[in-house]
Protein backbone atom coordinates (compact mmCIF):
# COMPACT_ATOMS: atom_id res chain seq x y z
CA UNK A 1 0.00 0.00 0.00
CA UNK A 2 1.42 3.38 -0.98
CA UNK A 3 0.58 6.82 0.31
CA UNK A 4 0.97 10.32 -1.01
CA UNK A 5 0.30 13.64 0.69
CA UNK A 6 -0.54 17.04 -0.76
CA UNK A 7 -0.46 19.74 1.93
CA UNK A 8 -3.61 21.59 0.94
CA UNK A 9 -5.52 22.68 4.01
CA UNK A 10 -9.21 22.71 3.24
CA UNK A 11 -12.19 21.41 5.15
CA UNK A 12 -15.19 19.49 3.92
CA UNK A 13 -17.56 17.54 6.12
CA UNK A 14 -20.43 15.14 5.81
CA UNK A 15 -22.53 13.79 8.61
CA UNK A 16 -21.21 10.45 9.76
CA UNK A 17 -23.68 7.61 9.24
CA UNK A 18 -25.21 7.03 12.64
CA UNK A 19 -28.41 5.28 13.47
CA UNK A 20 -31.11 7.65 14.64
CA UNK A 21 -32.90 6.80 17.83
CA UNK A 22 -36.68 7.03 17.66
CA UNK A 23 -39.06 6.86 20.55
CA UNK A 24 -42.55 5.62 19.90
CA UNK A 25 -45.08 6.64 22.45
CA UNK A 26 -48.37 4.86 22.51
CA UNK A 27 -51.11 6.26 24.69
CA UNK A 28 -54.17 4.02 24.76
CA UNK A 29 -57.65 4.91 25.89
CA UNK A 30 -56.72 8.49 26.69
CA UNK A 31 -58.57 11.39 25.21
CA UNK A 32 -56.19 14.31 25.21
CA UNK A 33 -56.55 17.75 23.82
CA UNK A 34 -54.51 18.82 20.80
CA UNK A 35 -52.38 21.03 22.99
CA UNK A 36 -51.53 18.14 25.31
CA UNK A 37 -50.68 15.95 22.31
CA UNK A 38 -48.38 18.62 20.88
CA UNK A 39 -46.71 18.99 24.26
CA UNK A 40 -46.05 15.25 24.58
CA UNK A 41 -44.85 15.05 20.98
CA UNK A 42 -42.51 18.00 21.47
CA UNK A 43 -41.01 16.53 24.64
CA UNK A 44 -40.56 13.14 23.00
CA UNK A 45 -38.83 14.55 19.93
CA UNK A 46 -36.64 16.76 22.09
CA UNK A 47 -35.62 13.79 24.23
CA UNK A 48 -34.87 11.70 21.15
CA UNK A 49 -32.79 14.41 19.51
CA UNK A 50 -30.86 15.12 22.70
CA UNK A 51 -30.15 11.44 23.35
CA UNK A 52 -28.94 10.83 19.81
CA UNK A 53 -26.76 13.92 19.83
CA UNK A 54 -25.17 12.99 23.16
CA UNK A 55 -24.55 9.43 22.01
CA UNK A 56 -22.86 10.61 18.82
CA UNK A 57 -20.72 13.12 20.70
CA UNK A 58 -19.68 10.50 23.27
CA UNK A 59 -18.69 8.02 20.55
CA UNK A 60 -16.70 10.69 18.72
CA UNK A 61 -14.90 11.74 21.89
CA UNK A 62 -14.08 8.14 22.78
CA UNK A 63 -12.71 7.50 19.29
CA UNK A 64 -10.55 10.62 19.42
CA UNK A 65 -9.21 9.75 22.88
CA UNK A 66 -8.27 6.27 21.70
CA UNK A 67 -6.44 7.70 18.71
CA UNK A 68 -4.59 10.32 20.76
CA UNK A 69 -3.44 7.71 23.30
CA UNK A 70 -2.35 5.19 20.65
CA UNK A 71 1.30 4.17 20.28
CA UNK A 72 1.02 3.27 16.58
CA UNK A 73 2.46 6.67 15.64
CA UNK A 74 6.09 7.04 16.64
CA UNK A 75 9.10 9.04 15.47
CA UNK A 76 11.23 7.40 12.79
CA UNK A 77 14.90 8.39 12.23
CA UNK A 78 15.70 9.95 8.87
CA UNK A 79 18.19 7.13 8.32
CA UNK A 80 15.20 4.85 7.74
CA UNK A 81 13.42 4.88 4.38
CA UNK A 82 9.60 5.25 4.53
CA UNK A 83 9.08 1.55 3.78
CA UNK A 84 7.34 -0.50 6.45
CA UNK A 85 7.60 -4.25 6.92
CA UNK A 86 7.93 -6.89 9.62
CA UNK A 87 8.84 -10.55 9.35
CA UNK A 88 5.68 -11.07 11.42
CA UNK A 89 3.60 -10.10 8.35
CA UNK A 90 4.00 -13.53 6.77
CA UNK A 91 1.29 -16.05 7.67
CA UNK A 92 2.14 -19.71 8.07
CA UNK A 93 0.20 -22.28 10.07
CA UNK A 94 0.84 -25.98 9.47
CA UNK A 95 0.60 -25.49 5.71
CA UNK A 96 -3.11 -24.64 5.91
CA UNK A 97 -2.43 -21.21 4.39
CA UNK A 98 -1.72 -22.98 1.10
CA UNK A 99 -5.37 -24.05 0.92
CA UNK A 100 -6.24 -20.51 -0.19
CA UNK A 101 -4.98 -19.04 -3.50
CA UNK A 102 -3.99 -15.83 -1.69
CA UNK A 103 -0.22 -15.83 -1.16
CA UNK A 104 0.22 -15.12 2.54
CA UNK A 105 4.02 -15.18 2.41
CA UNK A 106 4.50 -12.74 -0.46
CA UNK A 107 5.40 -9.81 1.77
CA UNK A 108 8.63 -11.39 2.99
CA UNK A 109 9.63 -12.50 -0.49
CA UNK A 110 9.15 -8.96 -1.81
CA UNK A 111 11.51 -7.50 0.78
CA UNK A 112 14.07 -10.28 0.37
CA UNK A 113 14.09 -9.70 -3.38
CA UNK A 114 14.65 -5.95 -2.92
CA UNK A 115 17.46 -6.59 -0.43
CA UNK A 116 19.23 -9.20 -2.60
CA UNK A 117 18.88 -6.93 -5.64
CA UNK A 118 20.55 -4.11 -3.73
CA UNK A 119 17.54 -1.80 -3.91
CA UNK A 120 16.87 -1.91 -0.18
CA UNK A 121 19.07 -2.03 2.91
CA UNK A 122 17.66 -4.39 5.53
CA UNK A 123 18.58 -1.98 8.33
CA UNK A 124 16.65 0.86 6.72
CA UNK A 125 13.26 -0.92 6.91
CA UNK A 126 10.78 0.36 9.50
CA UNK A 127 9.21 -2.14 11.91
CA UNK A 128 5.62 -1.24 12.92
CA UNK A 129 3.88 -1.92 16.20
CA UNK A 130 0.97 -4.32 16.60
CA UNK A 131 -2.46 -2.66 16.72
CA UNK A 132 -3.98 -3.11 20.19
CA UNK A 133 -7.62 -3.73 20.96
CA UNK A 134 -8.10 -0.04 21.77
CA UNK A 135 -6.54 0.85 18.42
CA UNK A 136 -8.93 -1.48 16.59
CA UNK A 137 -11.95 -0.13 18.48
CA UNK A 138 -11.40 3.20 16.72
CA UNK A 139 -13.30 1.61 13.82
CA UNK A 140 -14.42 -1.86 14.84
CA UNK A 141 -17.29 -2.74 17.15
CA UNK A 142 -16.73 -4.64 20.36
CA UNK A 143 -18.99 -7.41 19.12
CA UNK A 144 -16.99 -7.88 15.92
CA UNK A 145 -13.67 -8.10 17.76
CA UNK A 146 -15.23 -10.58 20.17
CA UNK A 147 -16.38 -12.70 17.23
CA UNK A 148 -12.73 -13.20 16.27
CA UNK A 149 -12.29 -15.25 19.44
CA UNK A 150 -14.10 -17.98 17.54
CA UNK A 151 -11.80 -19.96 15.24
CA UNK A 152 -14.82 -20.82 13.08
CA UNK A 153 -15.48 -17.13 12.42
CA UNK A 154 -11.86 -16.48 11.52
CA UNK A 155 -11.91 -19.51 9.21
CA UNK A 156 -14.84 -18.00 7.33
CA UNK A 157 -13.11 -14.64 7.02
CA UNK A 158 -9.87 -16.06 5.61
CA UNK A 159 -11.77 -18.73 3.66
CA UNK A 160 -9.69 -21.65 4.99
CA UNK A 161 -12.21 -24.07 6.61
CA UNK A 162 -9.69 -26.27 8.52
CA UNK A 163 -8.68 -23.25 10.62
CA UNK A 164 -12.01 -23.69 12.43
CA UNK A 165 -10.56 -26.82 14.05
CA UNK A 166 -7.58 -25.03 15.59
CA UNK A 167 -7.51 -23.66 19.16
CA UNK A 168 -8.21 -19.93 19.05
CA UNK A 169 -4.98 -19.13 20.87
CA UNK A 170 -3.11 -20.60 17.89
CA UNK A 171 -5.32 -18.71 15.42
CA UNK A 172 -4.63 -15.47 17.28
CA UNK A 173 -0.88 -16.08 17.13
CA UNK A 174 -0.55 -17.43 13.59
CA UNK A 175 -3.25 -15.49 11.74
CA UNK A 176 -4.60 -12.46 13.58
CA UNK A 177 -1.31 -11.26 15.08
CA UNK A 178 0.27 -10.88 11.58
CA UNK A 179 -2.85 -8.98 10.48
CA UNK A 180 -2.62 -6.66 13.50
CA UNK A 181 1.04 -5.93 12.73
CA UNK A 182 0.08 -5.01 9.17
CA UNK A 183 -2.63 -2.70 10.51
CA UNK A 184 0.05 -0.92 12.54
CA UNK A 185 2.09 -0.55 9.36
CA UNK A 186 -0.76 1.00 7.39
CA UNK A 187 -1.58 3.47 10.15
CA UNK A 188 2.07 4.51 10.51
CA UNK A 189 2.47 4.90 6.74
CA UNK A 190 0.10 7.88 6.71
CA UNK A 191 2.23 9.71 9.29
CA UNK A 192 5.40 9.01 7.33
CA UNK A 193 3.73 10.07 4.09
CA UNK A 194 2.96 13.47 5.52
CA UNK A 195 6.49 13.85 6.87
CA UNK A 196 8.39 12.47 3.86
CA UNK A 197 5.97 12.96 0.95
CA UNK A 198 5.46 9.21 0.43
CA UNK A 199 5.46 5.92 2.31
CA UNK A 200 4.88 2.26 1.55
CA UNK A 201 3.48 -0.47 3.76
CA UNK A 202 4.49 -3.75 2.13
CA UNK A 203 1.44 -5.42 3.72
CA UNK A 204 -2.07 -4.32 4.54
CA UNK A 205 -4.76 -3.17 2.15
CA UNK A 206 -7.51 -5.25 3.77
CA UNK A 207 -10.23 -3.57 1.77
CA UNK A 208 -12.99 -6.16 2.27
CA UNK A 209 -13.22 -5.58 6.02
CA UNK A 210 -15.46 -2.90 7.50
CA UNK A 211 -16.29 -1.95 11.07
CA UNK A 212 -18.69 -4.83 11.71
CA UNK A 213 -17.66 -7.54 9.26
CA UNK A 214 -14.60 -9.22 7.79
CA UNK A 215 -14.19 -11.35 4.69
CA UNK A 216 -12.04 -12.10 1.67
CA UNK A 217 -8.90 -12.73 3.75
CA UNK A 218 -9.39 -9.36 5.48
CA UNK A 219 -9.89 -9.45 9.26
CA UNK A 220 -9.23 -5.80 10.16
CA UNK A 221 -10.14 -2.55 8.36
CA UNK A 222 -6.65 -1.06 8.18
CA UNK A 223 -7.52 1.51 5.50
CA UNK A 224 -10.40 2.92 7.54
CA UNK A 225 -8.27 2.97 10.68
CA UNK A 226 -5.43 4.73 8.87
CA UNK A 227 -7.75 7.47 7.65
CA UNK A 228 -9.36 8.10 11.03
CA UNK A 229 -5.90 8.42 12.59
CA UNK A 230 -4.93 10.91 9.87
CA UNK A 231 -8.06 12.99 10.51
CA UNK A 232 -7.31 13.22 14.23
CA UNK A 233 -3.51 13.31 14.39
CA UNK A 234 -2.22 14.77 11.13
CA UNK A 235 -4.43 17.84 10.64
CA UNK A 236 -5.77 16.26 7.45
CA UNK A 237 -9.35 16.74 6.32
CA UNK A 238 -9.53 15.36 2.76
CA UNK A 239 -8.46 11.85 1.78
CA UNK A 240 -8.64 10.01 -1.53
CA UNK A 241 -8.59 6.22 -1.79
CA UNK A 242 -7.31 4.86 -5.11
CA UNK A 243 -8.15 1.16 -4.98
CA UNK A 244 -6.66 -0.71 -7.94
CA UNK A 245 -6.96 -4.23 -6.57
CA UNK A 246 -8.95 -6.46 -8.96
CA UNK A 247 -11.66 -6.81 -6.32
CA UNK A 248 -14.07 -4.12 -5.19
CA UNK A 249 -13.02 -2.44 -1.93
CA UNK A 250 -16.38 -2.88 -0.25
CA UNK A 251 -15.04 -2.56 3.30
CA UNK A 252 -13.80 1.03 3.20
CA UNK A 253 -16.73 1.92 0.96
CA UNK A 254 -19.16 0.90 3.69
CA UNK A 255 -17.14 2.61 6.42
CA UNK A 256 -17.08 5.96 4.60
CA UNK A 257 -20.48 5.72 2.95
CA UNK A 258 -21.62 9.04 4.42
CA UNK A 259 -18.34 10.89 4.77
CA UNK A 260 -17.63 13.56 2.16
CA UNK A 261 -14.09 13.98 3.46
CA UNK A 262 -13.21 10.72 1.70
CA UNK A 263 -13.25 10.32 -2.09
CA UNK A 264 -13.10 6.76 -3.43
CA UNK A 265 -11.84 5.79 -6.87
CA UNK A 266 -12.32 2.04 -7.24
CA UNK A 267 -11.24 0.21 -10.41
CA UNK A 268 -12.37 -3.40 -10.12
CA UNK A 269 -13.77 -6.46 -11.87
CA UNK A 270 -17.54 -6.56 -11.18
CA UNK A 271 -17.72 -10.24 -12.16
CA UNK A 272 -15.79 -11.50 -9.11
CA UNK A 273 -16.06 -11.38 -5.30
CA UNK A 274 -17.47 -9.58 -3.31
CA UNK A 275 -20.57 -8.72 -5.42
CA UNK A 276 -21.44 -6.02 -2.85
CA UNK A 277 -23.99 -3.97 -4.78
CA UNK A 278 -24.90 -1.83 -1.77
CA UNK A 279 -21.28 -0.78 -1.24
CA UNK A 280 -20.99 0.11 -4.94
CA UNK A 281 -23.47 2.91 -4.30
CA UNK A 282 -20.86 4.57 -2.07
CA UNK A 283 -18.09 4.68 -4.68
CA UNK A 284 -17.47 8.25 -5.85
CA UNK A 285 -15.76 7.14 -9.04
CA UNK A 286 -16.51 3.62 -10.20
CA UNK A 287 -14.41 2.10 -13.01
CA UNK A 288 -15.42 -1.45 -13.92
CA UNK A 289 -12.98 -3.68 -15.83
CA UNK A 290 -14.51 -7.02 -16.80
CA UNK A 291 -12.78 -10.41 -16.94
CA UNK A 292 -10.29 -10.61 -19.79
CA UNK A 293 -9.45 -6.90 -19.85
CA UNK A 294 -6.01 -6.47 -21.45
CA UNK A 295 -3.10 -4.27 -20.45
CA UNK A 296 -3.70 -1.54 -23.03
CA UNK A 297 -7.42 -1.36 -22.27
CA UNK A 298 -6.73 -1.18 -18.55
CA UNK A 299 -4.12 1.58 -18.76
CA UNK A 300 -6.32 3.74 -20.99
CA UNK A 301 -9.15 3.49 -18.46
CA UNK A 302 -6.75 4.33 -15.64
CA UNK A 303 -5.49 7.46 -17.41
CA UNK A 304 -9.06 8.61 -17.93
CA UNK A 305 -9.99 7.86 -14.32
CA UNK A 306 -7.04 9.77 -12.86
CA UNK A 307 -7.81 12.78 -15.04
CA UNK A 308 -11.37 12.86 -13.73
CA UNK A 309 -10.30 12.31 -10.11
CA UNK A 310 -7.95 15.27 -10.29
CA UNK A 311 -10.80 17.54 -11.32
CA UNK A 312 -13.29 16.18 -8.81
CA UNK A 313 -11.26 16.19 -5.59
CA UNK A 314 -8.24 17.92 -4.09
CA UNK A 315 -6.80 15.50 -1.49
CA UNK A 316 -4.29 16.06 1.26
CA UNK A 317 -3.64 12.34 1.65
CA UNK A 318 -3.97 9.59 -0.94
CA UNK A 319 -4.20 5.92 0.04
CA UNK A 320 -3.19 3.77 -2.93
CA UNK A 321 -4.17 0.10 -2.62
CA UNK A 322 -1.84 -1.38 -5.22
CA UNK A 323 -3.21 -4.92 -5.57
CA UNK A 324 -1.33 -7.18 -7.99
CA UNK A 325 -4.17 -9.66 -8.53
CA UNK A 326 -4.82 -7.91 -11.84
CA UNK A 327 -1.87 -9.93 -13.20
CA UNK A 328 -2.62 -12.20 -16.16
CA UNK A 329 -3.10 -15.72 -14.83
CA UNK A 330 -4.22 -14.73 -11.33
CA UNK A 331 -7.02 -17.21 -10.48
CA UNK A 332 -9.01 -14.64 -8.52
CA UNK A 333 -8.67 -11.40 -10.48
CA UNK A 334 -9.37 -12.85 -13.97
CA UNK A 335 -7.77 -9.87 -15.73
CA UNK A 336 -4.98 -10.05 -18.30
CA UNK A 337 -2.52 -7.39 -17.22
CA UNK A 338 1.15 -8.09 -17.95
CA UNK A 339 3.93 -7.62 -15.35
CA UNK A 340 5.12 -4.54 -17.26
CA UNK A 341 1.52 -3.35 -17.29
CA UNK A 342 1.38 -3.46 -13.49
CA UNK A 343 4.63 -1.49 -13.34
CA UNK A 344 3.15 1.07 -15.74
CA UNK A 345 -0.01 1.25 -13.64
CA UNK A 346 1.93 2.09 -10.51
CA UNK A 347 4.14 4.61 -12.30
CA UNK A 348 1.07 6.35 -13.70
CA UNK A 349 -0.39 6.71 -10.21
CA UNK A 350 2.93 7.90 -8.74
CA UNK A 351 3.41 10.52 -11.45
CA UNK A 352 -0.18 11.68 -11.20
CA UNK A 353 0.31 12.11 -7.45
CA UNK A 354 3.53 14.00 -8.12
CA UNK A 355 1.65 16.39 -10.38
CA UNK A 356 -1.01 16.90 -7.73
CA UNK A 357 1.68 17.59 -5.15
CA UNK A 358 3.53 20.04 -7.39
CA UNK A 359 0.36 22.08 -7.77
CA UNK A 360 0.23 22.27 -4.00
CA UNK A 361 3.93 23.12 -3.71
CA UNK A 362 3.44 26.10 -5.97
CA UNK A 363 1.10 27.48 -3.34
CA UNK A 364 2.92 26.39 -0.17
CA UNK A 365 6.57 26.05 -1.29
CA UNK A 366 7.28 22.78 0.53
CA UNK A 367 10.68 22.19 -1.08
CA UNK A 368 11.98 19.38 1.22
CA UNK A 369 9.00 17.15 0.44
CA UNK A 370 9.30 17.94 -3.26
CA UNK A 371 12.98 16.94 -3.28
CA UNK A 372 12.29 13.67 -1.44
CA UNK A 373 9.53 12.72 -3.87
CA UNK A 374 11.66 13.53 -6.90
CA UNK A 375 14.30 11.14 -5.59
CA UNK A 376 11.68 8.44 -5.21
CA UNK A 377 10.41 8.92 -8.77
CA UNK A 378 13.94 8.84 -10.14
Amino acid sequence: MTFRVTPVITESTRNLGKSTLYFFLTIAAIKASHSLYRCIRSLTMSSSSSSTSNSTADASTLRRNRILSSKLYFDVPLSKVPLIYSTAYDISFLGMEKLHPFDSSKWGRICRFLIVDGVLDKNSIIEPLEASKDDLLVVHTESYLSSLKSSANVAMIIEVPPVALLPNCLVQQKVLYPFRKQVGGTVLAAKLAKERGWAINVGGGFHHCCSERGGGFCAYADISLCIHYAFNRLDISKVMIIDLDAHQGNGHERDFSNDRRVYILDMYNPEIYPFDHEARRYIDQKVEVVSGTTTDEYLVKLDEALAVAGKMFDPELVVFNAGTDILDGDPLGRLKISPDGITSRDEKVFRWLHEVQCQSYSRFDSEPLKTDLNKFLD
